[in-house]
C-alpha cells in the first residue's frame, strides 16, 4: 500500500491520480469486502494491544472534498475496536472562542494521549482549504501556514505521536453519485446540504489547495497517503493496513505482570 504515499521529493497531481483504483484485488468487491472483515479483527486486537501498552500515540487525519467518505472511513475502518481507546475529533467551523485564538489552538488539544488512536474528521488543514479557497484571510496569512503546520506536526512527532495523513480522493462524477442518493434515498436527507452545491462549484480550487496542501506538508514524520476512495470498500482495506503496517512496526508487548497467576486462587 506504499504506493499511495506522497514522498516528500515527489510531488503530486491530483487529476492523474484515478480514483477508481481497485488494483491489488482486481476490481473484486467480495473478496475484498471479505478480507476487510481480517483486517478489521486484526486491528481490533492491535489497538488493545495499543491502549494496554500505554506508550504510544497515534494519529489518523482524514480529508477530503464533500461526500469523500470520511464519515464512512471512520464507521468502516475502526469497526469493533474498543471506543474506550479510540477517539474522533470534528472540525467544524470554528467557534468565537477559538477564532480568538491562533488557529492551531482548537487542534492541539485533541491530539492523542499514550495508548491512543485518535482520529481527526477534517482537521487544521481547513486553514489552508476552505480558508483559502473562499478567502477568509488572506494569502499572506494562509501562505506561511503550510511551515507552521509541517513544525507543529514535527513537534507533535519527536513528542512520540505517530500521524498518518489520508487524503480520500474522489472524482467529480462520484461525487455528483452520492450526492444523488442523499436527495434520493429518504434515511440520507439528512446528509444533504444545500450548502454543499455551491462548494462543488469550487471543485477546481479545491483540488489545487488539497493538492498544494499535500505537496507541501508530506513529509517522513507526517507522511501523506492519496486514497483512491471512489470504492468504498477499496478505499476501507487501504487505509486499514496502512494503519495495521504502522501499529505493528511499533513492536508492542501487553506490559509484564508483577505476580504469578498460578498462585492466584478466587475463592
Amino acid at each position: 500500500m506504499q504506493q499511495y504515499r506522497v514522498q516528500p521529493d515527489k510531488p503530486v497531481k491530483l487529476a492523474d491520480i484515478p480514483a477508481k483504483d481497485a488494483s491489488s484485488f482486481e476490481g473484486d468487491k467480495t473478496a475484498g469486502k471479505a478480507y476487510l472483515k481480517e483486517l478489521n479483527n486484526e486491528l481490533e486486537g492491535l489497538q488493545e494491544l495499543l491502549y494496554a501498552e500505554g506508550k504510544r500515540k497515534l494519529l489518523v487525519v482524514l480529508q477530503g472534498m464533500d461526500a469523500s467518505g470520511k464519515d464512512g472511513t471512520i464507521r468502516h475502518v475502526f469497526e469493533g475496536v474498543n471506543p474506550q481507546g479510540v477517539k474522533v475529533a470534528s472540525f467544524k467551523a470554528p467557534s468565537k472562542e477559538e477564532l480568538s485564538h491562533d488557529y492551531l489552538w482548537r487542534i492541539h488539544q485533541h491530539t492523542p494521549a499514550k495508548g491512543e488512536i485518535t482520529i481527526f474528521n477534517r482537521s487544521h488543514y481547513e486553514d489552508v482549504l476552505i480558508v483559502r479557497v473562499k478567502s477568509f484571510v488572506p494569502e499572506s496569512v494562509w501562505s506561511k501556514r503550510y511551515a507552521q503546520i509541517r513544525d507543529f506536526e514535527r513537534m507533535l512527532a519527536e513528542e512520540g505521536t505517530t500521524i498518518l495523513k489520508f487524503f480520500l480522493h474522489i472524482d467529480k462524477d462520484e461525487q455528483k453519485e452520492r450526492f444523488q442518493s442523499r436527495l434520493d434515498e429518504t434515511h440520507k436527507n439528512w446528509k444533504f446540504n444545500p450548502g454543499d452545491l455551491t462548494e462543488r462549484e469550487l471543485w477546481d480550487d479545491y483540488q489545487q489547495a488539497f493538492e498544494d496542501a499535500i505537496n507541501k506538508t508530506s513529509t517522513d514524520y507526517a507522511p501523506w497517503y492519496v486514497i483512491p476512495a471512489n470504492r468504498k470498500w477499496y478505499r476501507n482495506i487501504v487505509i486499514s493496513s496502512i494503519i495495521i503496517d504502522t501499529l505493528k512496526g511499533f513492536n508492542m508487548q501487553y506490559p509484564q505482570i508483577d505476580y504469578d497467576p498460578s498462585e492466584v486462587t478466587i475463592e
